[in-house]
């Protein structure tokens, strides 16, 4: 699905209120704030490629803020990839503040209030990515926020430019050229992160990091493996089974659950993929499930619901 949204033909008087009805409907709930005395002129076109919404928003100076108000009513976390065009973008959330400026992009939570501003006018490319899609390529997505990545070269580059020209052919491709197309430019989005040194650091020592992403690497390419085992993690990896599990207690949780979860995050994603054709047991079997009640069990502990009602919601969404 593609729309497009633009204030040429709405009256000055009502202007501003229609662009906030727009924003909050392609994004989420925010308030907008208007900073220029001129006239407001905006213009946003947004589309869907599978798993993920990609729009591209036009607009004068504008100020965001997402309030702890407007996350009563959100059940579903979300984060949006911002790449800026033409001006400087300033973004503040939990407590941190960055400048973006044209030549990279930044990654922002959903389900934390922040601020959003540009004082010029500018033009922003956007690709909002359900938790649960992004969790499944890429751990703990929640420490990338308000972190600023390089697109001026290499696979960051590359990404944007992919992200750009989806636009440009989005009328040429059918749904499922759509639904490939948004899981590559996930894929590039995960390539340019991991490729960036930051990525390394967090509760513990660069190298244990590094040795945890390369373990997170190990485990996502054999997820349908079902004998897949620490032990084969750990040989794999050339660590230490002991180490193994030394470096995901750092992290807080086991090796066994970080399996799990990231099965029941494969298996969500083909359950909310209206391209999907397998039947729910087909699915749980293809990512490592042998057993359909435990399967079942474990999604809804993860996820709230079980997966025939996950479907349910996500073919009316798509109807």
């Amino acid at each position: 699905m593609q729309v497009t949204y633009t204030t040429n033909d709405i009256p000055l008087q009502t202007r501003r209120q229609y662009w906030q009805e727009v924003v909050s409907k392609t994004y989420y709930s925010l308030d907008l704030r208007f900073p220029s005395t001129r006239d407001f002129n905006a213009r946003l076109g947004a589309w869907s490629m599978g798993p993920v919404s990609v729009s591209r928003n036009i607009a004068n100076g504008l100020l965001y803020k997402r309030h702890e108000r407007h996350l009563l009513s959100e059940r579903e976390e979300s984060f949006l990839i911002t790449v800026p065009e033409l001006a400087e973008i300033r973004f503040e959330q939990d407590g941190k503040v960055v400048h973006c400026r044209p030549g990279a992009f930044l990654i922002e939570r959903s389900h934390l209030p922040y601020e959003f501003s540009h004082q010029d006018p500018t033009a922003l490319w956007c690709l909002k990515i359900p938790s649960a899609v992004l969790r499944a390529r890429i751990s703990r997505p929640e420490r990338l926020a308000t972190l600023q990545f390089d697109a001026s070269r290499s696979v960051g580059a590359l990404f944007v430019d992919t992200l750009r020209l989806s636009g440009e052919r989005i009328e040429e491709m059918d749904e499922t050229a759509r639904t490939m197309m948004g899981k590559h430019l996930i894929e590039l989005l995960a390539m340019a992160i991991e490729s960036d040194d930051r990525v390394l650091t967090g509760h513990s020592s660069s190298v244990r990091n590094g040795h945890l992403l390369r373990c997170e690497q190990f485990i996502r390419a054999r997820l349908d493996d079902m004998r897949l085992t620490p032990q084969m993690i750990a040989d794999g990896c050339g660590i230490s089974l002991r180490y193994l599990h030394q470096i995901f207690e750092g992290e807080g949780l086991t090796v066994c659950a970080y399996i799990r979860n990231q099965r029941l995050s494969m298996c969500d994603a083909l359950l909310r993929d209206a391209n999907c054709r397998e039947s729910i047991s087909e699915i749980a079997y293809q990512w490592g499930f042998a057993d359909q009640a435990q399967f079942s069990r474990n999604y809804r502990g993860r996820f709230g619901c079980t997966p025939s009602e996950a479907r349910a919601i996500s073919r009316t969404a798509n109807s």
